[in-house]
């Protein structure tokens, strides 16, 4: 059995033993479950209980990095056929307990071992379905952008900042005090143009804050956030405005070049028809308020 989701626009699909992701643990799936359809073409279709080990492949570590919220350490590799992804418990230095992803170029299938011997840490699940998605959507000109995004009056207004800058803070505070405004992903929406207008989709990938919605809006404005002892707000130029997007984009993906392209690309239409804006603020109201009339342009 396979079940197919569709997050901003994409179909994915997973087969089994874990086709249901929202059954075993995955609950933020749900609103993206489609039905299934043998005639439409994936852009991903996840094979989870593979055998494969990372020693199968001679591959080149792109980057490093941790994934705090398993305890694990994070390789993404490119060898000469694909991507390779995988994920090793800290402090462990064997290949053997590695959860394995791996994306052939040119193929919509994704393989994994995450499914072969035992039920999945669903940490590790989640997130490696996260990082084989941006693989599949980047050459269809798609990013996960970490960010916390609102929506007020039929528009999207994404938040970007550094772990800890008070993105969820500043979402909560426009939720809190402008009439209307509600969140449509605290940590991880999809961007991309429809019809020539950069759009933000909601994504089964939502941080600590569960918000799995199922909409897209047209991007109103975007906001780099930084803390001060004040609240000030300025528009950027377009080459300040792409340095501010850069860093919330996958970080992996920076260090190969087609993926950085691509994302380059992209960025490049969305900060043709959308402001980008960096403010300086006090996690309080008045900075709620000065970002809210400043990108929709209230005296």
């Amino acid at each position: 059995m396979s079940k197919d989701y569709i997050i901003a626009g994409f179909r994915l699909r997973v087969c089994d033993p874990y086709a249901d992701l929202a059954e075993i643990g995955l609950r933020g799936f749900r609103p993206f479950e489609a039905e299934f359809d043998a005639a439409s073409s994936p852009i991903m279709e996840l094979h989870s209980d593979c055998p494969i080990r990372t020693e199968d492949f001679t591959a080149t570590v792109l980057h490093e990095f941790e994934f705090e919220d398993a305890a694990h350490d994070c390789f993404f590799c490119r060898y000469d056929n694909g991507y390779l992804f995988y994920m090793r418990p800290q402090g462990y230095y064997g290949s053997d307990r590695d959860t394995v992803f791996i994306k052939e170029f040119g193929s919509i299938k994704v393989y994994s071992n995450i499914a072969v011997s035992e039920k999945p840490d669903i940490s590790l699940l989640r997130f490696g379905l996260w990082m084989m998605f941006g693989v599949a959507v980047n050459p269809l000109h798609a990013i996960a952008v970490h960010s916390s995004v609102i929506v007020k009056d039929g528009g999207a207004v994404m938040f970007l900042g550094e772990s800890g800058t008070g993105k969820s803070t500043h979402t909560r505070l426009w939720r809190e005090n402008i009439e209307g405004a509600k969140l449509l992903n605290d940590d991880s929406p999809v961007i991309k143009c429809v019809d020539g207008i950069p759009t933000a989709f909601g994504s089964a990938w939502s941080g600590k804050t569960p918000c799995y919605v199922n909409r897209d809006f047209p991007i109103k404005g975007i906001v780099r956030l930084s803390q001060a002892p004040h609240n000030k707000i300025r528009k950027l130029g377009i080459i300040d405005a792409l340095g501010a997007l850069l860093p919330s984009c996958p970080p992996a993906f920076a260090y190969d070049g087609n993926l950085q392209d691509n994302i380059c690309d992209t960025l490049s239409d969305v900060l043709g028809c959308v402001p980008v804006y960096h403010l300086e603020c006090l996690p309080d109201a008045d900075a709620a308020e000065l970002s809210y009339r400043t990108v929709f342009g209230i005296s």
